[in-house]
Order: structure tokens, then C-alpha cells, then sequence
């Protein structure tokens, strides 16, 4: 599976050999430096751990700067690829030009938290009218019973925490590869908050040629 961290830069608009306007999301590709690699024979399983941002090494801990190889600095986030098909080393930098040969890509990452929200918000809720004297406008309604068992049983939508989840997002075309400025411009939307970290595959259920 290839795959790369990536950060959310933001979107634009580029046009086809058409002329058509095609609304993109643009995702800068730093170089990803291999950290580690894991074969069946050690591990059980083949697979490759990258690493992006570079950190200080007076500022992580020795046991988490003990997993970079001799020569690297330590990373500020890694990630774990199984089955990478990619022929690679420890200390090799992998770039946006590894996606060259893919039509469609799959894009994790973390939602945008929007905090304790209503039923309305958080599961689309209908609500009361809107009517004078209804006092029934955005509430949930009823979550028990008046008789036994008395208690709210598990899984009722109710009020809570919305959003900060992982997400993920597949078949996205990919619209342009800038290889000189480390972009990939996809038609598509994004999860997660501008400049936050993404994780971009090539696409599982669509074919990359």
C-alpha cells in the first residue's frame, strides 16, 4: 500500500485543457524519511514507518529519539505503512512522486471538533414547532420509559461531543502533481483543520492506473 503523511494547505481552483474550472483541495507532501522498515522474518508482517518535521533532539525523550537510526533527526509524527510497495531504505526521503501512477487516493485524518452540541446539530433532529407556546423547539425529547426498567438504555442519540474523529475519505481524484513544489491537488474534500496532518494512499477500491 503506498501511502504518505501530507498537510492540508487549503483549496483553490485550476482550469482543464477545456477550460473547465475544477475546485480543488491542495495537500503539501514534505519529505518523508524513512525511519524504520519491518519484515516478516523479524516482525510477522513488511512494513515501512515515515516520519515528517523534524524536532530538536534536547526536546523528546531519549527512548522516543532511540527509534530513529543513527544520522536522522527525530521526528515530530510517524506513521506505520504495511505492505509498502515501494522498494526503499532506512534514511531514504519518498516524495510526492511516488503517487505519480495513481488516478484515485484515499485521505485520513482527524474532523474539525465543533464541541458539545444538541441532537439538532449532532444527528440532524427535526424538533418541535416553532410555534408560540410549544417549549418544544431543539430539545431530544423523551430517552426512557415511564415504567420499568426506569433508565435510559445505550445508543440513544443525545447531546455530546461532536466532531474530532477520524475520518476517511475515498476515491479522490487526483486532478495535478506538482513535483517541484511538493503538491497534490485532489478533487475533493478533506478531513481535518487547515495545515493538520493527513495520511494519503493510493485508493483501495479503485485502480491506480
Amino acid at each position: 500500500m503506498l501511502g504518505l503523511l501530507a498537510k492540508k494547505v487549503g483549496m483553490t481552483q485550476i482550469f482543464d485543457e477545456e477550460g473547465g474550472l475544477i475546485p480543488v483541495t491542495v495537500l503539501r507532501i514534505d519529505p518523508n524519511v524513512v525511519v524504520a522498515r519491518k519484515s516478516e522474518k523479524e516482525n510477522g508482517y513488511n512494513a515501512v514507518i515515515l516520519g515528517v518535521d523534524d524536532v530538536k533532539k534536547n526536546h523528546v525523550t531519549k527512548p522516543y529519539a532511540g527509534q530513529f537510526p543513527e544520522g536522522t533527526a527525530p521526528k515530530k509524527r510517524v506513521k506505520e505503512f504495511r505492505d509498502f510497495n515501494k522498494e526503499c531504505a532506512v534514511g531514504d526521503s519518498l516524495g510526492v512522486e511516488i503517487l505519480e501512477g495513481c488516478r484515485y487516493v484515499d485521505v485520513q485524518g482527524v474532523s474539525k471538533g465543533k464541541g458539545f452540541q444538541g441532537v439538532v446539530k449532532r444527528y440532524g433532529f427535526g424538533g418541535g414547532r416553532k410555534t408560540h407556546g410549544s417549549k418544544f423547539h431543539r430539545e431530544p425529547g423523551s430517552t426512557g420509559q415511564s415504567t420499568y426498567p426506569h433508565k435510559t438504555f445505550k445508543n440513544v442519540k443525545l447531546p455530546g461531543r461532536m466532531g474530532r474523529e477520524q475520518v476517511t475519505t475515498l476515491n479522490i481524484k487526483v486532478v495535478r502533481i506538482d513535483v517541484e513544489k511538493r503538491l497534490l491537488l485532489i478533487n475533493g474534500s478533506v478531513p481535518g483543520i487547515n495545515k493538520g496532518l493527513v495520511v494519503v494512499r493510493a485508493a483501495v477500491k479503485k485502480q491506480r492506473a
